[in-house]
């Protein structure tokens, strides 16, 4: 084996050495003991022994066969020789890292939540080893050891996650699919909510790790004499009708400092805010709050009064630049618009100046957006946006290209257009831009991202006044206020969006099965926990074609939340063959360094299978999950469409070693050393995209 010799300026000596000063207490290197490598999620790693002289002597090391199938996004954490991951239906599990052999399980291998995974959290204090999880809106504390749940945490080792909520928000909708944040003897909880009229509010909330108990609360759409409650109409906390501004993505925390870091999504309704007039904080914020207490430090908007469903989709990033000699400990946050905002991390001042521009005015009725919305001078955005596709931007390889260009020129393109009766351009689009894999930085300074350019098509049109709704049968009028947005009015779905159609739906599945699947939710699908179980009946009778055609008075909406706007659903902006209307690259990574603002380099990220079969590559492609970055130079990602595993040279982009998985992999790698032995393992899930199924966590490493 050859023996790599690396000569390093005393200014990378400098910066490695901070580098394992941050972080300090986040388990030693041959760990990956925290989500997405670090409570700084920086996606780093100080293992060498994969190289880029070596990485192209990857081999299958172990697999590990799950025995349900489907998406799969975990980031699994590997902590002394033992691997922690969850399956596609929500089980957590215990493996010896070096080999795949099961260690313990623990779930309902017959239960699938209404959410997909994205790992656990492991909290330690002496002998007391404990990993936290999730399954609907449960979160559990498993012994790390054996896997059974530690009864003296909550209840039989469970609390619900509507605790601490108020009393509007006990039924609603909440579970959580991402890991919980642990400092100290807390774990700070993400939430997944309904993102319509019926969201529960997104209040942030720390629980003791010990013992379950509610530690702290922030709320997110403000109190009476709270900071930013003028932001909202008046007790709009109490407003059944607004909701969301939750952290659904994770954080981050400075240890040292005791500072969290919370990226919080728009407020709901998504696309119509005239019930909800004002700025919204903290709705679409960085917030730097006191992680003992939950106090706000400060905080920053990066999108004013959000319509557009602009949630800071990633936990961000905390990492050390250097400007002028000095050396400054910064905040990093990747966004869906593409824009990276960078802020000094104990004051919040913006790295890069940040300017207020003026953006378009609604023509809704009822609804008043804000003037400006806030733009980085710094760095540059990393995928394109609305207003830069005119005519010539439209794909080359579709084969309805003009009636595509028609197409365009009936869409409002500006930045921050909104949403209209007649189509928006959103670019990049629901997803991002930045997605929730979120981005990887190393010690130098510079940041890593993948990005998505798929278009969508912003459309409002009128609500039915509420004697209109009064007139459909109950289980219609449920229909059409929870499920139309992706199904469609008339039930036939959106299959370029992979939204299926119900048409026929009886003749695939039993009631039962339906119902189930609208309580509990499948994939993406949230799960309907808020609609009363005669509502859901009535939407089962509607949906096979059971339900009698008769309107009564226990049909009324009165006490129901109504918006008068809604969006008709998510379409994405395709060509005739379901591919992206719009000229590639499709997907991108791209290195930026966020000492100058200036980008490294930037290459399309993976390519579009179907034209792959007609020799057109390097188109890039939709793509979920996050990078890796190693101390050897490697970047390594899966995420991709076409289902590869790759590693590029971190400085310059090169693509250096890729290999077809056994099915895509949405999900960001992990990477460790056991008994001398660097691994890197992923979970591959495939389902997303239209992709295969798969149900094996695939680790490599070299022979």
């Amino acid at each position: 084996m050859k023996i790599r010799i690396l000569s390093f300026s005393l200014l990378s000596v400098i910066a490695m050495l901070s580098w394992a000063w941050m972080n300090k207490n986040q388990g030693t290197e041959n760990d990956w003991s925290d989500y997405l490598g670090g409570t700084n999620r920086n996606h780093y790693s100080t293992l060498r022994q994969i190289t880029p002289e070596n990485v192209g002597q990857l081999k299958v090391a172990w697999t590990y066969a799950l025995p349900d199938s489907g998406q799969m996004q975990v980031n699994p954490l590997i902590i002394d020789g033992v691997l922690y991951g969850v399956s596609a239906s929500v089980q957590a599990f215990a493996l010896d890292a070096s080999t795949g052999k099961q260690i313990w399980k623990f779930g309902d291998p017959l239960k699938h939540w209404s959410s997909t995974s994205r790992g656990v959290s492991y909290w330690q204090k002496g002998d007391d080893k404990r990993i936290l999880f999730t399954t609907g809106p449960s979160l559990w504390a498993l012994d790390a050891n054996t896997g059974k749940p530690i009864d003296s945490f909550g209840e039989n080792g469970k609390i619900d996650l509507h605790k601490g909520l108020p009393e509007i928000a006990q039924n609603k909708f909440i579970i959580s699919n991402t890991p919980g944040t642990v400092f100290e003897d807390l774990i700070i909880m993400p939430v997944r909510l309904s993102e319509g009229a019926d969201a529960a509010p997104g209040d942030i909330r720390a629980f003791d790790v010990k013992t379950g108990a509610l530690v702290w609360t922030f709320h997110t759409i403000p109190y009476p004499n709270e900071y930013g409650y003028q932001t909202f109409p008046k007790n709009a906390y109490q407003n059944k009708e607004i909701g969301g501004a939750n952290n659904w993505a994770g954080m981050a925390v400075d240890k040292e400092n005791g500072i969290l870091f919370v990226p919080t999504g728009s407020a709901a309704y998504d696309f119509y805010g005239g019930n909800r007039k004002g700025k919204n904080l903290f709705s679409d914020c960085l917030l730097a709050l006191d992680a003992r207490t939950g106090k706000r430090i400060w905080h920053f908007q990066t999108t004013h009064h959000d319509i557009w469903d602009r949630d800071l989709p990633a936990p961000p990033n905390l990492l050390t630049i250097t400007q002028k000699g000095k050396k400054i400990d910064v905040v990093a946050q990747v966004t869906k618009q593409g824009y990276v905002y960078v802020f000094e991390r104990k004051t919040g001042k913006p790295i890069f100046p940040i300017n207020e521009m003026p953006v378009p005015k609604s023509s809704l009725a009822g609804e008043i957006t804000s003037p400006t919305q806030p733009i980085p001078s710094k760095p540059k955005p990393y995928a394109r946006q609305s207003n830069t596709i005119i005519e010539t931007q439209i794909s080359p390889y579709a084969e309805n290209r003009e009636e595509l260009i028609k197409e365009l020129k009936k869409l409002k393109t500006a930045i921050y257009q909104p949403g209209n009766k007649t189509g928006v351009l959103l670019l990049p689009g629901y997803d991002g831009g930045a997605e929730w894999g979120g981005a990887a930085a190393d010690p130098e300074g510079t940041l890593y991202v993948n990005s998505n350019e798929m278009a969508w098509i912003l459309k409002m049109v009128e609500t039915p006044k509420k004697s209109q709704l009064n007139q459909m049968t109950l289980g219609e009028r449920v229909y059409y206020s929870q499920c139309s947005a992706c199904h469609g009015k008339d039930r036939m779905g959106n299959p370029k969006s992979n939204y299926p159609s119900l048409l026929g739906i009886e003749k695939k599945y039993d009631k039962a099965y339906i119902n189930r699947i609208i309580s509990t939710g499948k994939g993406m699908m949230p799960g309907f926990t808020a609609i009363s179980a005669s509502d859901k009946q009535a939407i089962v009778s509607f949906l096979v074609g059971e339900e009698k055609k008769e309107v009564s008075a226990s049909n009324k909406t009165d006490n129901e939340p109504y918006i008068p706007f809604k969006s008709d659903g998510y379409n994405k902006f395709l060509d005739n063959r379901g591919l992206p209307a719009i000229a590639p690259p499709w997907g991108q990574l791209t290195a930026i360094d966020l000492n100058t603002g200036e980008f490294k380099w930037q290459i399309p990220l993976g390519f579009e299978p179907m034209l792959a079969k007609q020799g057109i590559k390097n188109t890039g492609v939709e793509n979920y999950g996050g990078p890796v970055v190693t101390a050897s130079g490697l970047l390594f990602i899966a995420a991709t469409k076409d289902g590869y595993f790759r590693a590029f040279d971190k400085n310059t982009g090169k693509l250096l070693w890729e290999t077809q998985l056994p099915a895509a992999a949405f999900a960001t790698p992990s990477t460790y050393a056991v008994k001398g032995k660097q691994y890197i393992v992923l979970a591959c899930g495939g389902t997303k995209l239209g992709t295969p199924k798969g149900n094996l966590y695939v680790a490599f490493a070299l022979p």
